[in-house]
């Protein structure tokens, strides 16, 4: 059988993916210079490591083959087998991810798998006996193994490069020196966690046989890896693209423009997925079935499939979307990201800006009005380490509450790293920016509550089987004015908005004047904001504060931002002041107000390109005017099997573990009717939506307005009960007090 996806067409040639290129055009001068203008900025901002480093990885991938060998003799001789037994017992390391790509950077983890013979179990052997061999060497530290993951893994340090060593277990008793892990007779008899050990480096290798050139694959993989780490959107477990997602991406582009260089790639990758209707996937080969009877992705069979926002298919057998972590509001997120990363791409082309202007880093804390903040302690650091991989797998789980008990009213944008005080001994806190779902008109006097939302995700972090004395989750709102000094470098808070050099301010008359039509027809995010559009933005913000506490007429709010659902319903940019939840003492705090300003882009540090010389016998077969045909490329790849796909807007599966916690959420019900009932809350007069919360803060920093008092039901419904359809005309509240619930809570045990 063949390399699934593997055609021949019509001169001979093979090619690659299950549907014919976009484009066969070949790379024009322009392409050649800029592509090798990209290769040097990679290489100057360090992604690339060096020769020393690259010797050390394999002299550890040597010993680490070495000690696995060493550890299944051992062990066959202690379960009693012969000495010839003993001798012909092997297991053998193999690696994935980004190293077995090569687009790993310096001190990147190496990812590696050890294949053992079926006598080699995972937990006695593998948990049992492995890590005690390398917990007494003087090579390995921070040894970490964690059985309880969906896939069992073993991190550890080995002279000093970081390793992540999965196990499986083959139904061999001899591991052969050459073994094959592509074929598909390696999946027999074996259990569920060695499929999906196995699975990583089956899945890297196929990319790597289906794609038309990989060293160009891996030079515009390098770069979309850095790019999504500069634009915040690199993080598969906070629902964002992981190692692999992009790398299938990327594949999928490369197949679609095969003749391509890496510039080109880049471009097209914007394009093409700034166009791509999800949830329709992308996929770089054929579903196969199998003959082993595993399940594989179809959201015609599995209902569960039918949740996932925006599949991306592995391409080894069993086919599995690798992107089920993505939620509504990451994928707003990454939308917008995709739509700005176009609009620099063209900007580029007519050579009015560079590669700077792309890799411009997100100003997560400039974007928001509204924060999460999530902080996590410990007793110590191994505690901590633990506690940490552990709350960072459930915070997936806080956006999906969110947006499941306001009905998709409220959106987060969680940030893909974490933070620390170092004047806190073993902490760790993470962020989410908050804002009202774009598009929806604003009902007088609307609020959500999400108090109890909150303590349901706490309830389930705190149901941690390995949980120790110390392990503490704390859940806190934060303005944007009062952001941790801490999170920022040198841990100086910026006096204003971010400096931008006068490229930035040329990116951003760019944007107004080169693209301001385009953008005000496709209510496009911009490709950057200078720093005057930062401070007009903050000084409207804070006007919009005051008028909209003197004034019952409603404020105008900015203009429509671009589509982002498969339905291509227009979205427009509102967002409504959202506070505390978590707190020792709580003070109501009563805001209304007209609405944020949506994430921007700080200003881009694009300067603009000399005229290159353009080859017109190369360029004709790709010029500006195919982009139509392109469109109609795209649409009819979109338009296969799948293409009915519709994703629901919740995935039940995924909270199927709270329904014993919302049993106890009734019992609390009564009590917080006589806590609300205590509250003394004045009407609200604000045409605005008017977000009142109850949150931890000084008396100086409470304002007086208040609001209706509420009853319990109002608290409770939105977590109790499940709407039949898409979000209700009328909508929840936000109201936020997290010690009341708790103490309401411990009275009803």
């Amino acid at each position: 059988m063949g390399i699934p996806g593997l055609s021949d067409q019509n001169n001979g040639q093979q090619r690659l993916g299950i549907t014919e290129p976009i484009s066969l055009a070949g790379p024009t001068e322009d392409d050649l210079i800029k592509t090798r203008e990209l290769e040097k900025y990679l290489q100057g901002v360090g992604l690339y490591e060096s020769q020393e480093e690259a010797v050390g990885r394999e002299e550890v991938l040597g010993r680490l083959d070495q000690i696995v060998k060493i550890w299944v003799k051992n062990i066959s001789r202690g379960k009693g087998f012969n000495e010839q037994l003993v001798q012909e017992a092997n297991a053998k390391i193999f690696t994935f991810g980004s190293y077995r790509l090569g687009v790993h950077g310096p001190g990147a983890d190496i990812d590696t798998l050890c294949v053992g013979p079926r006598h080699a179990s995972r937990d006695e052997d593998f948990f049992g006996e492995l890590r005690k061999m390398l917990s007494e060497m003087q090579e390995v530290t921070e040894l970490h193994p964690v059985p309880d993951a969906h896939v069992p893994v073993m991190k550890f340090k080995f002279n000093g490069v970081s390793v992540d060593l999965l196990y499986a277990r083959l139904a061999l008793w001899v591991i052969p020196e050459d073994l094959d892990i592509s074929q598909e007779s390696i999946l027999q008899n074996v259990d569920e966690q060695t499929v999906l050990s196995l699975n990583g480096c089956r899945v890297t290798d196929q990319v790597l046989r289906l794609v038309p050139n990989i060293q160009t694959f891996r030079t515009t993989l390098r770069c979309m890896r850095f790019w999504a780490k500069r634009r915040g959107v690199y993080s598969n477990v906070a629902g964002f693209l992981g190692g692999i997602n992009l790398a299938l991406l990327v594949a999928r582009i490369c197949q679609l423009y095969p003749n391509a260089l890496p510039n080109m790639l880049v471009s097209r990758f914007f394009r093409v997925y700034t166009q791509w209707r999800w949830p329709n996937p992308v996929m770089l080969c054929a579903i196969e079935e199998g003959s082993l009877g595993l399940p594989v992705w179809d959201p015609r069979r599995n209902p569960k499939d039918r949740y996932h926002l925006m599949p991306i298919i592995t391409p080894a057998y069993p086919c599995m979307n690798s992107t089920y972590n993505v939620t509504s509001s990451t994928l707003r997120v990454m939308s917008d990201e995709f739509q700005r990363g176009s609009e620099i791409c063209e900007a580029m082309e007519a050579s009015k800006a560079d590669w700077n202007a792309l890799f411009e880093p997100y100003p997560f804390f400039e974007s928001y009005k509204n924060y999460l903040q999530i902080d996590i302690t410990a007793e110590n650091a191994d505690d901590l380490r633990q506690w940490k991989g552990w709350v960072e797998s459930r915070l997936r789980q806080l956006t999906l509450k969110i947006e499941r008990h306001t009905y998709g009213m409220l959106q987060c944008h969680p940030h893909p790293g974490e933070f620390s005080d170092k004047s806190r001994p073993f902490h760790h806190c993470y962020f989410m920016g908050l804002q009202r779902k774009q598009g929806v008109p604003v009902n007088e006097g609307e609020q959500f509550d999400i108090r109890l939302t909150v303590e349901e995700f706490k309830h389930s972090v705190n149901a941690y089987t390995l949980w120790k004395p110390g392990m503490d989750i704390h859940v806190s709102h934060v303005k944007r004015r009062n952001i941790p000094a801490y999170i920022f470098p040198g841990g100086v808070r910026p006096s204003g908005p971010s400096k931008v050099t006068a490229e930035n301010k040329q990116s951003s008359k760019l944007r107004a004047s080169g693209h301001g039509q385009a953008e005000k027809s496709q209510g496009g995010k911009g490709v950057a904001v200078g720093a005057d559009d930062v401070k007009k933005r903050r000084r409207s913000e804070d006007d919009m504060d005051n008028s909209s506490k003197n004034s019952k007429s409603p404020v105008s709010l900015p203009p429509p931002s671009r589509e982002v659902n498969e339905d291509m319903t227009p979205i427009t940019w509102d967002e409504s002041e959202v506070n505390s939840i978590d707190g020792q003492k709580s003070k109501k705090l009563c805001l209304t107000s007209p609405g944020e300003i949506p994430p921007g882009d700080s200003g881009t540090n694009g300067s603009v390109a000399s005229n290159q010389p353009v080859n017109p016998i190369l360029a004709a077969t790709d010029i500006s005017s195919s982009k139509e045909e392109e469109k109609l490329a795209i649409e009819k790849i979109m338009s296969g099997p799948y293409d009915a796909h519709q994703a629901f807007p919740e995935e039940p599966e995924e909270l199927e573990d709270d329904t014993q916690y919302r049993n106890q959420v009734k019992d609390t019900a009564g009590s917080l009717k006589n806590i609300t009932e205590s509250l003394a809350l004045k009407p609200a007069v604000a045409e605005e939506p008017v977000v009142c919360v109850e949150t931890t803060c000084s008396t100086s920093l409470c304002s007086n307005e208040g609001s209706e008092e509420l009853e319990s039901a109002e608290l409770t419904a939105p977590l109790l009960t499940v709407p039949p359809a898409p979000a209700p005309l009328k909508k929840p509240l936000i109201r936020l007090n997290f010690t009341s619930l708790v103490k309401a809570a411990d009275k009803s045990s």
